[in-house]
């Protein structure tokens, strides 16, 4: 699904140097003179008014290549229009990504041993491959603990093994989330050894017929239910060359308990096998077999990424880029009651605040040095798809792509004192996060729940795979008042158990005063960096770094 960012990785980690800056000798100019009053004039109407819109049932959920779709493009160019923001690919806002949706059916069942599973109770598959039906038959089954193979960690579970035409059990999260004393890898910091992406792509090289990860629900931080609402229904995937014959032929989720019966059934205890697989590399034969057939339907299918540029007036062809991502999950007509996944924290709230960030930028009376793009990307939610795409086919090449500033799900719980950084540490662009943080009287702080990786899940991960330093960072955890705290407490509960489900919906009641403060604190990062002398770097530590 994704490009590997691996070899990046390894060279950094042996000593890549940090990307240099542009070779232009660049002068900082003031901002425009009515930026202060621009900065205060982003406002709770300009967030709540298009997030009624896009989280509306009109608009469906937003799933690419359906009228969902049809009705956000419009209401995003339309947006962008109003706010003086020119198009960003030639003469037009759109820029085509070419999708391959499959829907596998839901009359299916898994047969490992003895026990027979049930799609989305006990466990979901899929398959990458345009093929009408995929055949798993009677394959045998290897447990390759958490199916890594990092040189610069010393640590391959495949080492030694031949998994051609077997099927890999594999653990969720990296070695380090459940020994964090250890020394291995981040500890409890999810590294992108710890993604289902990673996984079933490293199965794939490994040549395995399928590929199943245990879920559980610490390590992977969040729930069965999520695995299963985005697992089912259409998929998506970016059109490749070879029909998706290098991917394994079946990917698929297990759930805790199920994955308990198949090693009982094996002969094997699995806490047993997890806590061998922590303390180093490991793989065991299980015995046993798996057999699934997954019957597809499959199109080809064109989606839509939109971008809108404003251009500089001094290094037009140099670029700060905001990103969010448009989709969500659609509706789903099997479901009684509501069948709209309106998706309005997750990502109306990110891609209003694109919309009042080129209202903002468009507003000042004195244009940035460098151009500011908009890019509102489809098919995040089948892994970030879209920005992938974009990343492999840029409008704007990414050699003059200056930094990546990301919104997704913003802060609806109020206020904060603080702001939280998603993988904090990497790149320069915090510098500048400060500078507008304290402005409001805030600290960066580090995200609550590092273990996630979350910097591995939302669209600035394919501008850092390809060198672009890219901040993510969103509201902080401690609330400004005691009212707020409350609040807080209060709604906290809803929006957590509302992540991937239909009661993702606009709220009346949501406090929005947080996803102001950072919108104007975004805001201020990117005019800074549009009119800096350098182009921000990342940091040497970072995993991350420009290419030479």
């Amino acid at each position: 699904m994704k490009k590997m960012f691996l070899p990046m990785l390894v060279a950094s980690l042996f000593g890549a140097s940090a990307c240099t800056p542009n070779d232009s000798e660049q002068t900082s100019s003031a901002p425009a003179s009515n930026f202060e009053e621009v900065y205060a004039s982003i406002s709770d109407e300009d967030i709540r008014g298009p997030l009624m819109t896009l989280s509306s049932d009109e608009f469906e959920g937003r799933l690419p290549t359906t009228v969902g779709e049809e009705k956000t493009l419009a209401f995003l160019i339309e947006q962008f229009k109003a706010a003086g923001i020119q198009p960003g690919n030639g003469d037009s806002f759109l820029q085509k990504v070419a999708l391959m949706e499959i829907t596998a059916d839901p009359d299916m069942t898994m047969t490992i041993g003895d026990n027979t599973f049930v799609y989305k109770e006990d466990m979901v598959a899929s398959s990458k491959r345009e093929q009408a039906q995929i055949n798993l038959e009677n394959s045998e089954l290897v447990f390759v603990g958490y199916g890594v193979n990092a040189p610069e960690y010393d640590w391959n579970d495949y080492e030694g093994l031949d998994v051609e035409g077997k099927t890999v059990v594999i653990l969720v999260n990296d070695p380090g989330f459940e020994n964090p004393d250890s020394g291995k890898f981040q500890g409890t910091t999810m590294t992108y050894y710890g993604r289902w992406s990673y996984k079933y792509e490293e199965a794939s090289r490994q040549g395995a017929a399928g590929a199943i990860i245990v879920h559980e629900t610490a390590p992977a931080s969040y729930g069965w239910s999520v695995v299963a609402n985005s697992w089912s229904g259409p998929q998506y995937g970016l059109v490749s060359k070879d029909q998706g014959a290098s991917r394994v032929a079946v990917e698929g989720w297990l759930t805790l308990e199920a994955a308990q019966k198949v090693f009982s059934d094996a002969g094997l205890d699995f806490a047993q096998e997890k806590a061998a697989a922590l303390s180093g590399p490991y793989h065991k034969a299980m015995g046993i077999t798996a057999s699934v057939t997954v019957n597809n339907t499959f199109e080809k299918s064109e989606s839509n990424n939109v971008i809108a540029t404003l251009p500089g007036s001094e290094f037009p062809d140099e670029h700060i880029i905001y990103t969010a991502h448009w989709d969500h999950l659609g509706k789903d007509e099997t479901k009684e009651g509501d069948q709209i996944y309106n998706g309005a924290h997750d990502n109306a709230t990110g891609t209003s605040a694109i919309i009042a960030m080129a209202h903002a930028f468009g507003s000042l009376n004195q244009t940035p040095k460098r151009s500011v793009s908009f890019l509102v990307v489809t098919a995040e939610e089948q892994g970030l798809l879209g920005s992938k795409y974009y990343a492999d086919n840029p409008v704007i090449p990414i050699e003059n792509t200056v930094a990546n500033i990301n919104m997704d799900a913003l802060n609806v719980l109020g206020r904060t004192k603080d702001v939280a950084v998603v993988g904090m540490g990497k790149s320069d662009m915090e510098d500048y996060l400060t500078v507008a943080a304290t402005r409001q009287g805030r600290t960066l702080t580090q995200e609550d729940r590092p273990e996630a990786g979350y910097y591995y899940r939302s669209d600035h991960f394919s501008f850092a795979k390809q060198g672009v330093p890219a901040l993510y960072a969103q509201g902080g955890s401690e609330p400004i008042d005691e009212e707020t705290a409350a609040y807080r407490k209060r709604m906290n509960v809803i929006v957590r158990g509302c992540y991937h489900q239909v009661c993702d919906e606009y709220r009346d009641d949501w406090d929005l005063g947080g996803i102001i403060e950072d919108t104007q604190m975004f805001f201020e990062v990117g005019v800074d960096v549009a009119n800096a002398e350098q182009w921000p770097n990342w940091k040497p530590t970072s995993e991350f770094q420009r290419a030479q």
